[in-house]
């Protein structure tokens, strides 16, 4: 794909690829996203009683582990565009029985995030900058809602430029995946996924982004396998 889809074309295609998101991302990655996420977590250096926005929550395994890092008293909000990834995180939470604070899940547009402006004392957001229409708008909205001080952790898989991981990202991300997305009946949703890191900006890139939106002492690392990157800023005090 070499245009941009409309967002409700990519809402349309997280809604049609719901069922198979998590095993395909266990595949996708060899099972390290689950390291990934870990990663993010303990980045937001979370604290008991924290409230947390993860934006772009789709199945909720983010937010869940994020409920677990701010017991006892904390709240999640797992926001996503798609109803179908959403009803997914509600059933991963039903069987997860070592959350114990409020996760709430709720559909949205996460370019007008419909909560008042400091709102969270983190705000994460995993796989999905890529996906929004506008990556320095849907910063700016992110960096609205968060409290000065709080944490930002933006985890993406992003294209590497040289080495082994550019080898594995070309024979496997761009061949590999949609063709495993043939098999399940949705070539062009995981043709989608791979090509969207084309209009995604480079590290660098996105760490100035974050600065611009209003985020300080920002910084990003490459996560083992070195297909995705960890940037993480705090918020600054509005000018």
């Amino acid at each position: 794909m070499s245009e941009r889809p409309e967002p409700r074309e990519v809402w349309g295609m997280f809604d049609r690829i719901a069922p198979y998101y998590d095993a395909m991302n266990t595949v996708m990655t060899a099972g390290i996203d689950a390291r990934w996420r870990r990663s993010t977590v303990a980045a937001l250096r979370l604290q008991p009683g924290q409230r947390v926005l993860d934006v772009a929550a789709g199945t909720g395994k983010l937010a869940l582990a994020e409920a677990r890092a701010v017991a006892p008293g904390g709240n999640v909000v797992g926001l996503d565009a798609s109803g179908p990834m959403l009803a997914c995180a509600r059933r991963a939470q039903s069987r997860s029985r070592a959350v114990a604070v409020r996760v709430e899940w709720l559909q949205a547009d996460a370019m007008a995030l419909p909560f008042d402006a400091a709102a969270f004392d983190a705000v994460s957001i995993g796989f999905g900058l890529r996906n929004l229409p506008d990556v320095a708008d849907g910063l700016r909205e992110m960096a609205r809602v968060l409290r000065p001080g709080g944490r930002l952790a933006v985890l993406e898989i992003v294209e590497p430029r040289s080495g082994i991981a550019r080898f594995l990202f070309l024979t496997w991300f761009r061949r590999i995946v949609p063709l495993l997305g043939r098999v399940i009946g949705r070539r062009a949703a995981y043709q989608y996924l791979p090509a969207s890191l084309a209009h995604y900006p480079p590290p660098d890139r996105v760490a100035a982004l974050m600065r611009e939106a209003g985020f300080g002492r920002v910084d990003w690392r490459w996560l083992p396998t070195g297909l995705a990157t960890l940037h993480v800023g705090i918020r600054e005090p509005a000018a």
